[in-house]
């Protein structure tokens, strides 16, 4: 998961909401290939797992079709021109995605500024890219006035995101409203010292599944954290005084030269996927098999007999890409608010 710098694997658990599951349905993804070929990969009968509120009626692929028929490319030329000065971004819009989505679902209620609200939360304030979508905003305003949503424009923006850095494409279903509340309060992040069985239970508490859970801590493979998050892991995991024992030896000083224990700034960045940060690939769960997961919560999907077949599965390159966008768009639709719900904000950043 989930997951930069500032999310260093954030999921939260979040009260129950009203939900119901979509029928099962067909989509498609494009799968980029080395040689700038594309390989068409056809995902039959898979569940979307949608969960939309009581009197929502749903998200769909398409819904801007008729009302801004240039909404996803006004998004994506909007996200590639930004990516173009700073690759970086794409680990601050797919974290960002995330964590709107666990907190009062996806409804855009982490882009609102101002005092005590998510954006404020500790857990958001290593956060990035919210300029992207401020932008997008503005064209799609002028395009489209009171048309398309911020929380689509997020969607739509980490997808984008990821296969900007390399990784596949998927249809993002639209249709969400933004939602009216954003309170600092709601924001119960966990940390990145989680066992996999917290980690399952608070994917279970959004409908997520352990499958879901290691295909979307996956999205570590591009991003940072902090050393301030690693501190205990590197120098007294557990109270010993010491560093954790899942840690590669040879990889582990390393880590301390990034990450020094006297004089070292808490702040400072180390890569989540050693050696390809900026590129969407399986090297994360490579590393996570040779014991260089960078978080705790990371390293403990190898060491667990329940999530190690799927770290396993794709560290040799099977399947993750297709199911990394299945379960961003599950993800994508938990808590939406749709039909007469909420509102579509004038500006991302603030209430109607």
């Amino acid at each position: 998961m989930i997951f930069t710098a500032g999310f260093a694997y954030s999921i939260l658990l979040i009260l129950t909401i009203n939900t119901k599951h979509s029928s099962q349905c067909k989509s498609q993804i494009k799968l980029k290939m080395d040689g700038g070929f594309y390989l068409l990969v056809v995902i039959g009968l898979v569940s979307l797992g949608v969960v939309n509120s009581v009197h929502g009626q749903g998200t769909r692929v398409g819904f801007y079709s008729s009302t801004c028929p240039r909404a996803e490319s006004i998004v994506r030329s909007t996200v590639q021109s930004h990516l173009n000065s700073d690759l970086t971004l794409a680990a601050g819009l797919l974290r960002m995605h995330f964590h709107d989505c666990f907190v009062q679902g996806c409804d855009g209620s982490v882009l609102i500024s101002g005092n005590n609200t998510e954006k404020s939360a500790p857990p958001n304030l290593a956060l990035r890219g919210f300029e992207v979508i401020d932008d997008a905003k503005t064209q799609l305003e002028a395009a489209c006035p009171n048309v398309v949503s911020c929380a689509d424009i997020l969607a739509l923006a980490a997808r984008d995101s990821v296969v900007l850095s390399g990784g596949v494409s998927w249809q993002v279903p639209t249709g969400r409203r933004d939602g009216l509340v954003s309170r600092e309060s709601d924001v119960e992040l966990p940390g990145p010292d989680d066992s996999v069985d917290l980690q399952k239970q608070k994917f279970a508490a959004l409908g997520l599944d352990t499958k879901d859970l290691v295909t979307l801590v996956g999205g570590h493979t591009i991003g940072t954290t902090s050393c301030g998050l690693l501190s205990s892991r590197l120098y007294n995991f557990n109270g010993r005084n010491g560093p954790d024992p899942t840690i590669d030896p040879s990889f582990l000083p390393q880590l301390q030269a990034l990450c020094p224990q006297n004089g070292g700034a808490p702040s400072k960045r180390v890569p989540l996927d050693n050696g390809s940060q900026t590129k969407f690939d399986t090297s994360y769960f490579t590393n996570v098999k040779k014991g260089r997961g960078i978080l705790q919560s990371d390293q403990a999907l190898w060491t667990d007999p329940s999530t190690k077949a799927l770290v396993q599965r794709y560290s040799l390159g099977l399947t993750f890409n297709v199911d990394f966008g299945n379960s961003m768009v599950k993800m994508s639709n938990i808590g939406v608010k749709t039909g007469s719900e909420g509102e579509i904000r004038k500006r991302c950043s603030a209430f109607n």
